[in-house]
């Protein structure tokens, strides 16, 4: 998929860098890692909406390119 999803940051552990988010109208998370998050913070809040493109890594779907 290299198509831009809106979606709603579920869990991010600003400690350990990583998270998951949920597309829109999906109960299913992706995961979601600090580097993948553009902009100065690189960090994303519980309830959050963000738009971010699905990638296949490591054995599982990821965000990629996450935009807050």
């Amino acid at each position: 998929m290299n198509e831009r999803c809106d979606g709603i940051v579920q869990y991010f552990d600003r400690e350990k860098g990583y998270g998951f988010v949920v597309p829109i109208g999906h109960q299913d998370g992706i995961y979601v890692r600090r580097e993948d998050i553009e902009g100065e913070t690189r960090t994303l809040s519980e309830g959050q909406q963000v738009s971010f493109v699905i990638e296949l890594g490591r054995g599982r779907f990821e965000a990629r390119a996450v935009r807050p």
